[in-house]
């Protein structure tokens, strides 16, 4: 689910029309590329690093959830567009909350199950 969130966030300016330039636009831009690079860096199945723990991954979703779901409002563009930004952060908030902390991947001598 994580890199299709990242990739949704990259291309949902361009779906929904909205200035890439603007608050609106480059807030999901940078959150979706953000997205794919902590997951690349995670230690788990779909990880190449193992750099990030699965618990800190989460609390980086929850975070990225957080500030996306009040990007409209924190950045001045409720106005014009919210209810995407919204709906995207309360899912990311959602499935942080949901998902289990523990990896199958072994890191080192250890076994994460």
């Amino acid at each position: 689910m994580d890199y299709l969130m990242g990739i949704l966030l990259l291309v949902l300016p361009a779906i929904l029309n909205i200035d890439m330039s603007s608050a609106a636009g480059a807030v999901p831009m940078i959150l979706g590329a953000m997205t794919i690079v902590y997951s690349l860096m995670t230690s788990y199945e779909l990880g190449i690093t193992n750099v990030i723990s699965m618990k800190t991954h989460l609390a980086i979703d929850l975070l990225s959830g957080i500030v996306l779901a009040a990007s409209p409002w924190l950045f001045g563009f409720a106005d014009e567009i919210y209810l995407p930004h919204l709906i995207l952060g309360i899912v990311e908030i959602m499935a942080s909350l949901m998902t289990k902390t523990k990896s199958h991947v072994t890191i080192g001598s250890e076994r994460h199950i």
